[in-house]
């Protein structure tokens, strides 16, 4: 299959926006009312919502209408062709758990992967109606009906000078990791905890410097990775690779800082 064309990552976009619509029409009547299941099946509580359900099956009909030759990867129904040359990496609320606690730092991830790498991102708050997203062209911010601004990052590039974020530290397992946030945390001017998709979206607004997490899915990072990368960040694994397979990852503002915080977290 050749590349994807510049009208064909105009059209998607516009869907990307389509499937936020959709999505929020669903989710947004729910906070604040929708109750949590448990989906751990006896481990560490796993939170689910309807509104979580909901949502993604809304996305999955849309998805598989329009372009049925497309892969879908979601939180809550799995895989359906990961291996498509197009392939959308969905997750309906990033941050069930402050969606559920009734704090509106959550958001829906929508990122569609081209020929293995993330093309597409968007970030989507149904309650605040903020949405932050890249075409391709550029990183954008939209606060409910009002203009559409370009998102840039800042030019921090010392540690010592940097806001850190982290949803919780709770993700971080190994003596590595916590040795390795323990680091950062060190040489960071100020830490903040707590976010899940909105520190990403700070980041590429710049007002955070770096996000250092771990325990992430596919589903947790394809979306925003785009969203970074055209706002001036670098994202990668702590090991410097490819991120969109989650795992340990860590976003930065632009590449001195990037490069920064790899040395700090591979030396730990």
């Amino acid at each position: 299959m050749p590349p994807t064309s510049a009208a064909q990552t105009t059209e998607f976009a516009a869907f990307a926006h389509a499937l936020a619509d959709a999505s929020r029409a669903v989710i947004a009547p729910l906070f604040r009312r929708a109750t949590a299941n448990d989906k751990s099946g006896g481990g560490p509580f796993d939170p689910v919502t309807e509104a979580d359900r909901g949502a993604e099956r809304k996305l999955r009909e849309l998805i598989g209408a329009a372009y049925p030759d497309h892969g879908i990867v979601g939180e809550e129904y799995g895989a359906h062709n990961p291996d498509a040359a197009h392939c959308w990496v969905i997750d309906p609320i990033d941050g069930t758990r402050a969606f559920i606690a009734g704090l509106p730092v959550w958001g829906t991830l929508i990122g569609l992967m081209a020929e293995g790498r993330p093309l597409i991102g968007l970030m989507d708050q149904p309650f605040t109606r903020e949405r932050f997203w890249s075409d391709g062209a550029g990183a954008f911010y939209r606060l409910g009906d009002g203009p559409t601004e370009r998102m840039s990052t800042r030019g921090c590039a010392r540690l010592e000078n940097a806001v850190l974020a982290c949803t919780t530290p709770e993700m971080f397992r190994t003596n590595e990791e916590q040795a390795g946030f323990a680091a950062m945390q060190a040489r960071a001017r100020l830490t903040r905890f707590g976010g899940d998709c909105y520190n990403y979206c700070m980041l590429a607004m710049g007002l955070i410097d770096v996000v250092v997490e771990a325990q992430l899915k596919s589903f947790d990072i394809v979306a925003l990775t785009p969203i970074i990368e055209a706002a001036g960040g670098r994202v990668s694994t702590w090991e410097g690779g490819a991120p969109a397979e989650g795992g340990r990852i860590v976003a930065a503002a632009n590449p001195a800082l990037h490069a920064a915080a790899l040395e700090v977290l591979q030396a730990a």
